[in-house]
This record gives structure tokens, sequence and C-alpha cells, in this order.
């Protein structure tokens, strides 16, 4: 077999050309790190109890015990990854507690995604269990999508899709089934 000066170089170039490619692509790679921009939080805290006033009266109280802080990013949040207790105070310091195993407060929406074993319970023994529970805090209202126990004095009941007010003073639910004394 005659190898011509011709088939020498091609296959020269051949060698040359997947030689850069795979030298490139260790190069491309570098490139893609340098380029990526660290998401790391501009604040973050330890053991955090932080109380809420309102006209100079308390109408929440937020413990954590760990929060970062993401205030700079296009879409600012403040993430709680080993979750809540928060205590809510109505006008008449009646008090509700919310409890969750992860939380997210997205600032501009004011919208928290609580998740994990969230439970609601009210003052009068009314609790509210779900996986994923959201709050519009300018409306002051709770919903889900997600399966829920309600259990209150009167009875329980299991569903998924409910939203209510914080105070549980209105309550609106989707597929729901369970035993509930009426009011006479």
């Amino acid at each position: 077999m005659v190898f011509s000066l011709k088939h020498y170089f091609a296959a020269l170039l051949l060698t040359t050309l997947l030689w850069s490619l795979v030298s490139c692509e260790s190069n491309f790679k570098e490139l893609q790190k340098i380029n990526l921009s660290e998401f790391n939080p501009t604040g973050e805290a330890d053991s955090i109890n932080v109380k809420y006033t309102d006209s100079g009266r308390i109408s929440a109280i937020l413990i954590s015990s760990k929060m970062l802080d993401y205030s700079v990013v296009d879409f600012p949040f403040t993430e709680f990854p080993k979750g809540i207790d928060v205590t809510l105070y109505d006008a008449k310091g009646k008090q509700t507690f919310v409890r969750s195993n992860y939380a997210i407060s997205y600032k501009s929406t004011g919208i928290i995604d609580l998740q994990g074993k969230v439970k609601i319970t009210t003052q009068d023994g009314q609790v509210l269990e779900t996986e994923q529970l959201y709050f519009d805090q300018k409306n002051e209202w709770f919903y889900t999508e997600r399966r829920f126990t309600f259990t209150s004095p009167k009875g329980s009941s299991t569903g998924q899709g409910i939203d209510f007010s914080k105070d549980f003073k209105v309550i609106n639910s989707q597929k729901i089934s369970g035993e509930v004394e009426a009011n006479k």
C-alpha cells in the first residue's frame, strides 16, 4: 500500500484537528467555570428571634435556627433552610402558631412558601397540616393545592386544595371529606 504525501498531510491535519478539539474541551470547561457567578447569600444568621410590630403592638414573632438573605439578586428572597416557628397575633391578641421544616419568603411578591410538615395551630384548637402551604402577607391569606388534614373541636376532615384567612374565620376547600359538626 502506497501512501502519498497528500494522504500523509491529510492524516496529520486530521490528527492535529482532533488533538485541538480535545484540548479545547478542557479549556472550554475552565471558561465555563470562570463565567459562572457564585450564588451566595448576602447575609446569614443563626438562631434568630425576630419580633414584628404594627402600631406599637407585636404582630408576629419569627424563630429560626438558620436564615439566608439573598436580597441583591434579581428576584430577592430570604430562605430558612432549617425551618421556622412563627406566632401570629391578631388585633385582640389571639395567637396562631405556624411551623414548617423549610420556608422561603419572596420580597417582591410578599409570598411565603412553607414546606415540609407544615402545621398551623390556632389558640382555640384548630389545626391544619399539609406538606406545602403558601402565605400571602399582603392579604393575610393561606392557600395550597396539596393534600391537607384539618382538625377542630367540631370534627376533622381531609382534602386536597384549601385556602383560608389567617384567623381561620373564612375557609374555602376544594375536595374534602370527613365529619364536621354543623352550626345550629
